[in-house]
């Protein structure tokens, strides 16, 4: 049996797109389930969209999410190089683009810009271009004098006009398209540089890649890629299509959406993990109704048939809930590293950074969500009395005021404040009064908060602050109360 090997053959053009990630996922998981063999390729074709950098952010990007490759620019397997500027350099393109003029299944073309403007037609309201095979036309004495005299050429692939081109794809089944379509595809460009196109084709050959794992947008070009390989009489690779990969109102994942990138999400607060985890199940299923995989849980359970071929929707609620379940199920002092920016973010005084992590860890989704969480341990904000009434706990202004009072004597002859210590001095006092828990505890923990939803109870909050700072804050609840609460209302 053939050894399994695929590739993820990015463009250095930029941050490396949520459907980008996805190719190179599925390509990880469908040779590593199989024991087969993952490479990197560079497809530095196109100099006009290079983008300083951008190599940098794929070697970053595939170290930090995992999907370690076993050859690429930097680890020969005997098949590189691995960067197509450098193959290029070789002659390896245009050596193949001559064969296929040889054979006469390509052909030289040296039409002006000016006059393949005037071959343009308007289809589905889209400027389209159309080659019209003018220069199939040239003698192979015409062709060499222009050659020799120097004119500007590209190289074009030589498709039918008639008849249909049918490829199987291990998704969609066969497909047929009419060779009316296919055009005749540039391969190698004036500037000498092959289209991606072509140098894929030459490059998945040579370098024995048995799957290919690209989006579905390329399923039209695909008839035209087997024609290449039919030319020149190499086997074809399995054909993995993915499905488009849409924003929650069903239009193609965007930058404008703010997530579209790896590094927007990275940026956003999300761990590699979450991520990685989330992107496979952008088309693919697993069997059964368990959504939390690891890396390793994934080359496992990867079976490529279970991809559909419906849009699938990146739905950023749930890529928030994972990367809670992620968070959650994190080492303490791991959480407090990535937590520790954030929180020196909202809090400037000396209190217990890592005890205020421990009491976020399991309320957050993303790192960002802590700065808001915490803050009012910084400094108490300004709240409105209306927060000491809560139907369930029965509380309300005059009730609290009256709790509050009493009890901050007892809060300053308190030596010990300790949680333990100062939830047994609230407990004493709730026995004593007779009243439920929530009666006491929402008053005091409004006090010292000023919010209404906080990470931690009353005494633990307490705990943190210290005495001083939690009497001055009690101090300013009774103030607030009486100020705004008038007994004849």
């Amino acid at each position: 049996m053939m050894k399994i090997r695929t590739r993820y053959a990015p463009s250095p053009t930029g941050r490396m797109h949520v459907g980008n990630l996805r190719t190179a996922l599925y390509a990880y998981l469908i040779a590593k389930h199989e024991g087969g063999d993952y490479i990197l390729r560079i497809e530095d074709t196109d100099q006009e969209r290079f983008f300083e950098g951008a190599i940098d952010i794929i070697y970053h990007t595939l170290s930090e999410t995992g999907l370690s490759y076993d050859e690429g620019p930097d680890r020969d397997g005997g098949v590189g190089p691995y960067v197509q500027s450098v193959r290029q350099k070789q002659g390896i393109y245009l050596r193949y683009a001559k064969e296929l003029v040889d054979r006469g299944e390509a052909y030289y073309c040296f039409c002006t810009p000016e006059r393949l403007r005037t071959l343009t037609q308007v289809v589905d309201g889209k400027e389209i271009s159309v080659y019209d095979k003018h220069c199939l036309s040239l003698t192979k004495k015409e062709v060499q004098a222009k050659l020799e005299a120097g004119f500007p050429y590209v190289i074009r692939q030589n498709n039918p006009r008639t008849g249909t081109t049918s490829f199987h794809d291990e998704l969609y089944g066969d497909v047929t398209f009419d060779n009316s379509e296919l055009d005749d595809m540039i391969l190698i460009k004036s500037d000498g540089f092959p289209t991606y196109n072509f140098a894929n084709v030459v490059d998945d050959h040579l370098m024995g890649i048995t799957h290919v794992v690209r989006g579905n947008e390329y399923l039209s070009s695909s008839p035209k890629y087997n024609r290449l390989y039919e030319a020149f009489g190499w086997e074809i690779p399995k054909y993995i299509h993915c499905p488009l990969i849409t924003d929650e109102e069903h239009h193609k994942l965007s930058k404008r959406s703010g997530h579209s990138s790896y590094e927007d999400l990275i940026e956003q607060g999300f761990l590699p993990e979450a991520v990685v985890n989330f992107v496979a199940l952008l088309g693919w299923s697993p069997d059964g109704e368990r959504e939390l995989f690891s890396l390793e849980d994934l080359v496992r359970e990867f079976d490529y048939r279970r991809i559909g071929k419906s849009p699938a929707v990146f739905d950023y609620t749930k890529l928030r809930w994972m990367n809670g379940e992620y968070i959650r199920a994190m080492d303490g002092d791991a959480f407090f590293e990535k937590a520790l920016p954030y929180l020196k973010e909202a809090i400037h005084r000396d209190l217990d950074l890592r005890r205020i992590a421990g009491m976020v860890q399991s309320r957050i989704e993303v790192f960002p969500d802590i700065p808001d969480m915490v803050r009012f341990f910084d400094e108490l904000p300004e709240y409105d009395i209306a927060m000491y009434t809560h139907k369930k706990m029965k509380t309300d202004a005059a009730g609290s005021l009256s709790i509050l009072e009493e009890l901050l004597p007892l809060f300053e002859k308190q030596e010990d404040y300790s949680n333990d210590a100062l939830y047994g001095l609230l407990t004493r006092y709730i026995e004593e009064k007779g009243c439920k828990n929530g009666y006491v505890l929402w008053p005091v923990r409004t006090a010292v908060s000023g919010r209404q939803t906080t990470p931690a109870g009353a005494t633990e909050i307490m705990e943190i602050l210290g005495k001083e700072e939690a009497l001055k804050r009690l101090r300013t609840g009774i103030e607030k109360l009486k100020k705004g609460f008038s007994p004849s209302a």
